[in-house]
């Protein structure tokens, strides 16, 4: 299991804020800051999740749908000082493991990471034998 994540915002003190936050935890982090360099980020290497800032990077239904299922093993999280965003309401429904509100609370960031690292081995196993 890979403790990767990539933090995708085009403010530049906030993307290296939460890359500080997540390193003093343990997390590697890459840094982006514009939404074409995550289809190479992700190819290239696993990760274990991507933070994409909705209120930097402009981004609608289509793209986080096409993004997900097409790296259906990275969990996305958004973030946004919003707590609103009606336009992209089937990709926050059926698209995101969870929606941050900013400023970022560290310990639900790292509740929701730990979620995810917890589901990953039960939901990608082989069935066991009874």
């Amino acid at each position: 299991m890979t403790d990767k994540v990539v933090v995708l915002n085009a403010d530049k003190a906030e993307c290296s804020e939460l890359c500080h936050i997540l390193e003093k935890a343990g997390y590697s982090t890459t840094p982006g800051h514009r939404l074409d360099a995550l289809d190479g980020l992700l190819s290239s290497d696993k990760y274990l999740a991507v933070i994409l800032d909705i209120d930097s990077i402009p981004v609608d239904n289509r793209t986080i749908r096409e993004l997900t299922l097409k790296y259906n093993d990275v969990c996305f999280f958004c973030t946004s000082w919003e707590r609103f965003h009606p336009e992209l309401k089937d990709a926050i429904c059926y698209h995101i493991f969870a929606c941050l509100n900013k400023p970022i609370d560290p310990d639900e960031l790292f509740y929701w990471l730990k979620c995810v690292k917890d589901g990953e081995s039960d939901t990608r196993d082989p069935p066991k034998d009874r």
